[in-house]
């Protein structure tokens, strides 16, 4: 039912958290899956220790935010399986939640470089190949329910939300070529490493936003998303186009 044996599938964000666990169950399911990450070391660890799945997994180094990078590991994909039939855009960035009264350019330019651009560029060189092969194509873009409540700072919910607008543009315009873009917004979710580039808080937005996330349910595990992306992957899904699936425990709902 979720077989996706010789899928060609480009993840990235791969090296942790929700994108290592969705390398995981869709290399266990037969996928043939380039890992993308910037940390080589742990691309390797992730390689070795899936040499026995049913799959196959290619590591590929790189920085999404970098076009070379986002087209490179396509190509990658094309030179290690022959073709392109699934893209994951995984790899995103938490702002360090100040206000707009006080938000600065370089952390507007690190947020929107990772989860826009970098989307934005894989996408592009994707839908090119989908295009040229002519059998259609699925994208799979990772938002945050941060597009739709407030959980974040206003860089981190403008990136998350323009996301969103950008797959559902790209579902529309493609749709006649079989090429689909969903989206999965995750809320809280365990040992991922979003704030790892964080910096440290703003004072202000941090204690504002304490209101919202005091609400937030218990957090959910990376295996929660990589089970709606596999889903999503799946021909069960084939009809669905354009979506926004929460997965949040409900907190949209408060």
């Amino acid at each position: 039912m979720y077989d996706l044996t010789g899928k060609a599938v480009v993840v990235t964000g791969a090296s942790s958290g929700m994108g290592e666990e969705i390398v995981r169950l869709f290399v266990h399911q037969g996928a043939n899956v380039v890992a993308a990450a910037r940390r080589k070391e742990r691309l390797d660890a992730l390689v070795d220790s899936l040499n026995d799945e049913p799959g196959n997994i290619v590591a590929y180094t790189g920085d999404v935010s970098k076009r070379e990078d986002a087209e490179g590991m396509i190509d990658a994909a094309i030179r290690a399986y022959g073709k392109l039939d699934l893209l994951i855009n995984n790899a995103g960035v938490m702002d360090d939640m100040a206000p707009i009264g006080s938000f600065s350019d370089e952390k507007y330019e690190q947020v929107m470089a990772v989860n826009l651009y970098g989307p934005m560029a894989t996408m592009r060189k994707a839908c090119q190949v989908f295009l040229q092969q002519g059998n259609g194509g699925n994208i799979i873009n990772i938002s945050s329910i941060g597009s739709m409540h407030q959980a974040a700072g206003p860089i981190y919910c403008a990136s998350k939300a323009a996301l969103n607008a950008m797959s559902k543009n790209t579902a529309y315009m493609y749709q006649k070529e079989g090429i689909r873009c969903n989206m999965i917004a995750p809320g809280g979710i365990k040992n991922t490493e979003i704030g790892s580039g964080m910096g440290t808080p703003n004072v202000e937005g941090y204690n504002k936003l304490q209101g919202v996330l005091k609400l937030a349910p218990p957090p959910g595990e990376p295996s929660d998303v990589a089970k709606v992306a596999l889903f999503l992957a799946s021909d069960l899904a084939s009809y669905i186009n354009g979506a926004i699936i929460p997965v949040d425990g409900g907190w949209i709902a408060f």
